[in-house]
């Protein structure tokens, strides 16, 4: 049974940071944070090729969060940085066997973990 289980979320003031976990069972191509805030459609915030190391960011996190990943704990890490009340929403982190991390659709997707940033 494939496990992704996410860490780390929780409510921070605009201008904070935070580190999201993602641990996964299983070691994949691409393992990637979404982004669910109330009313909007999920989108992509970051991805990364693990075996490469190659990261994809959406443009209005660029510059604020860095996704990275620790291979021997299969664990993929979103750092986010100056964050802003735009960024609440609940964060999942997704993993995918096949390549193209950026565009693919994912397999596996974690629970969900909730980031608020107030004002």
């Amino acid at each position: 049974q494939v496990q992704l289980v996410e860490s780390g979320g929780g409510s921070v003031q605009a201008g904070g940071s935070l580190r999201l976990s993602c641990s996964a069972r299983y070691s994949w191509t691409c393992m990637g944070w979404f982004r669910q805030a109330p009313g909007n459609e999920r989108e992509a915030v970051a991805s990364i090729y693990t075996p490469g190391g190659n990261t994809y960011y959406t443009d209005s996190v660029k510059g604020r969060f860095a996704i990275s990943h620790d291979v021997g704990k299969n664990t993929v890490f979103l750092q986010m940085n100056s964050l802003k009340p735009e960024d609440t929403a609940i964060y999942y982190c997704a993993a995918r066997y096949a390549g193209d991390c950026a565009n693919g659709v994912y397999d596996y997707w974690g629970q969900g973990t909730q980031v608020t940033v107030s004002s």
